[in-house]
């Protein structure tokens, strides 16, 4: 019966099934709340040598603002902790139960804490990398150059990844989106344009905002496409630096969960942008 139904969304399917996978292996060295609600903890996963100058790495789960677990990391700690950066997933309120308004903050709030623990967990406070997946890169794209949310954290940022959003002009979504895409998107963001449009990255790409990002986009997935080179377009003409790139032979979930592993074309792209932004 799950099968069917996935299959019968369509493109639907495709983007819940890239939260659909949990950790491959690496247990959380430490789980760290910053709210009442169960989804307000981010976990961390500590560098193989510890120290003041290694960065985190941060990930922003998606599953379109309403589902989707900060346990969904699949292969990424590794990886990242291969590379030898300090990893961390953070969760988040959940639609209905939160609004994106909501999101947001807690992601700053996640962001603050480990800045806070930085000493304590081993990496360096004001060199962090946010890495967001789908609705996930939404809420990526929007604390890094919303400064209303991150405010005096916003310069720890030193760069953005983002995995295959679609998200950041969101009236424009809206209008071009399918039923069950638009019937998700109405359940985030509303039917007041001035709310959408205020939480719509590419209306905040004026300067502050984090200096550099790695927007990357499945090619087949025309939304994703024109949403992710609209975003570069606007960040570069900013001043930031901006490399925005298709990704073949992949999908929406699999973009995902295949970050880390050879199969996934984003692994070496994502590795060379993090070797040119701190030379490891």
């Amino acid at each position: 019966m799950a099968k069917r139904w996935m299959a019968g969304l369509g493109l639907a399917a495709v983007f819940l099934a890239g939260t659909a996978t949990l950790s491959g292996g690496a247990a959380a060295q430490e789980t760290l709340s910053f709210g009442s609600d169960r989804h307000q903890a981010v976990d961390f996963y500590a560098a193989p040598n510890p120290g003041a100058d290694v960065p985190l790495v941060l990930f922003i789960h998606g599953g379109g603002w309403r589902i989707g677990n900060r346990g969904y990391v699949q292969d990424k700690p590794e990886f990242f902790n291969g590379l030898g950066y300090a990893f961390a997933s953070t969760g988040y309120r959940l639609v209905p139960d939160g609004t994106v308004e909501d999101q947001a903050e807690d992601i700053a709030s996640a962001v603050a804490l480990l800045r806070r623990r930085a000493r304590a967990l081993g990496f360096d406070g004001d060199r962090i990398v946010l890495v967001g997946h789908s609705a996930g890169a939404h809420l990526a794209a929007l604390v890094a150059t919303d400064p209303r949310y991150l405010r005096g954290d916003l310069g720890a940022i030193s760069g953005v990844v983002l995995l295959d959003g679609a998200g950041y002009d969101v009236p424009r979504q809206m209008a071009d989106a399918r039923r069950f895409m638009a019937r998700m998107y109405r359940n985030a963001f509303g039917t007041d344009r001035a709310r959408q449009l205020a939480l719509s990255p590419s209306e905040h790409t004026a300067r502050p905002n984090a200096p550099d990002w790695l927007i990357l986009y499945v090619a087949s997935r025309h939304d994703s496409r024109a949403q992710s080179v609209g975003l570069g377009e606007r960040l570069r003409a900013a001043g930031d630096h901006v490399r925005v790139e298709a990704m073949q032979d992949t999908n929406h979930g699999e973009l995902n969960r295949g970050l880390g592993t050879d199969r996934s074309p984003a692994t070496p792209v994502v590795q060379a942008y993090l070797r040119e932004l701190f030379g490891r």
